[in-house]
C-alpha cells in the first residue's frame, strides 16, 4: 500500500505479490505499469526488491530485472566478489527500510553450497559501512529517500532511527 501510494502516480510503478522468485517487469505489456514483484509475500523480500528498484536509474528501469544477471547459488569466488560489488548498496538501502518498519533485517550472501566464497562477516561490514554512509552524507538515492521518509512516518520510528543503528554486530536486531 504505502509503496504503490507514492510511486504509482508518478513512475507508474506498483508492488506485487508472487508465488515465485522476485523479479522487475517493466511496463511494456497490457498492464502499462511496471511491477516490482516480490517473493511469497514475505517483506524481507518486498524491502529487498523496493531497494533494487530505487536504485534503478532510468534505462535499468526498462530492462527485465533491471538487465542484471544473476548466478544462482554454488557460485565461485569471482561469481560471489561480483554478486556482493552490486548488493552492497541494495542490501544497506534494505537495512534502513527494515529499521524504518522496526523489522530484522537479515544480510545474504546467497551462496550457500558455494565454495567457501563467502566472507559474510566482511561483506556485513561494507552493507553496515554503506548503510551509515547514505544517512551520514544524504546521499540517498531519491526514491530511496522517498520511500524511507514513508515508512518512518507510517510506523512513527524517526525518533529512534539514526546512524548508530548500523554497525556490523547489530544487522540481525531490530529495535
Amino acid at each position: 500500500m504505502l509503496f504503490n501510494d507514492l510511486f504509482w502516480e508518478r513512475w507508474r510503478t506498483i508492488l506485487v505479490r508472487g508465488d515465485d522468485e522476485p523479479e522487475y517487469i517493466p511496463a511494456g505489456d497490457e498492464t502499462g505499469c511496471h511491477r516490482v514483484v516480490f517473493a511469497h509475500g514475505y517483506f524481507a523480500s518486498a524491502l529487498h526488491e523496493i531497494s533494487h528498484w530505487c536504485i534503478a536509474g532510468e534505462r535499468r528501469r526498462q530492462l527485465h530485472d533491471y538487465g542484471y544477471w544473476y548466478c544462482p547459488d554454488g557460485r565461485t569466488r569471482e561469481q560471489q566478489a561480483a554478486f556482493e560489488s552490486v548488493e552492497v548498496k541494495p542490501q544497506a538501502l534494505e537495512w534502513l527500510f527494515s529499521e524504518a518498519a522496526g523489522v530484522t533485517f537479515n544480510i545474504s550472501v546467497d551462496n550457500l553450497s558455494g565454495d567457501g566464497a563467502c566472507d559474510e562477516a566482511g561483506f556485513r561490514r561494507k552493507v553496515a559501512r554503506q548503510a551509515r554512509g547514505y544517512l551520514e552524507t544524504g546521499s540517498l538515492p531519491p526514491r530511496g529517500r522517498l520511500f524511507l521518509e514513508t515508512l518512518l512516518t507510517f510506523y512513527d520510528r524517526e525518533v529512534v532511527f539514526g546512524a548508530h543503528l548500523f554497525t556490523p554486530d547489530r544487522e540481525r536486531s531490530a529495535i
